[in-house]
């Protein structure tokens, strides 16, 4: 299996047979490593409905003929526009083609503006993955919170990916706390550095997780990681 990290908070998971994208924001990001056009993918995941998540969700998933899973409000309102989707909710798991995903809880708001509007998506969740006994743990956008220690209770979490850009979620400090709870063997930071307000120093997190035992990967934009 094979990870790649596009920039902000979006990833491409590759198992060999599938590939599944999350939270594609490449479209007007000003790191972003690659074209959404250039995606080829079988699945598109959505922790969330904040823009910065699901900006290329739509092109994506049409150009693929590719079903978005995600919380329920979140895959009616993208189901609206003609898409394919899957609605599941916290809590929720279902085996897929290309293994077991579970929603957990991110605490983090989720909406997107319409004409000045704000319109509700659902709650914002984070995503647990078992693909082949490789459990993979995306927290999407969240603050720290005492629950994420059970994220791990059932199945040890081999590779998480967690936001450190404070001002919108969670900072380095909290992240590390966070990465302790969960256990992770394998920790990437993402969804810093895309703009000034989130600006973060990745290679220090990284430092600060070898230092309580964690393997941390700062990826650049563009970067992979293999299974190991």
């Amino acid at each position: 299996m094979k990870v790649t990290y596009w920039g902000h908070s979006c990833i491409l998971v590759d198992t060999g047979k599938h590939r599944l994208v999350i939270d594609p924001f490449l479209t007007g990001n000003p790191v972003a490593a690659v074209a959404a056009d250039d995606i080829q993918v079988d699945y598109v995941l959505l922790t969330h409905g904040h823009s910065d998540h699901i900006a290329d969700a739509e092109s994506i998933a049409r150009r693929n003929n590719a079903p978005i899973i995600a919380i329920v409000e979140l895959a009616d309102y993208l189901a609206n526009a003609g898409l394919q989707t899957v609605g599941m909710n916290l809590g929720g798991s279902r085996i897929f083609s290309f293994g077991k995903l579970k929603w957990v809880p991110a605490l983090h708001s989720t909406s997107v503006n319409q004409d000045g509007v704000s319109i509700y998506l659902g709650v914002a969740a984070g995503i647990l993955l078992d693909l082949d006994g490789f459990t993979l743990y995306h927290a999407g956008d969240t603050a720290l919170f005492s629950d994420m220690k059970l994220v791990s209770l059932r199945r040890p979490v081999d590779l998480a990916f967690l936001p450190i850009g404070d001002h919108f979620t969670m900072g380095p400090d909290d992240a590390l706390i966070a990465a302790e709870w969960i256990g992770a063997k394998h920790v990437v930071p993402v969804h810093y550095n895309t703009f000034d307000a989130i600006a973060q120093d990745g290679e220090r997190f990284a430092a600060e997780l070898k230092r309580i035992g964690i393997q941390g990967h700062a990826l650049k934009p563009g970067e992979s990681l293999d299974t190991f």
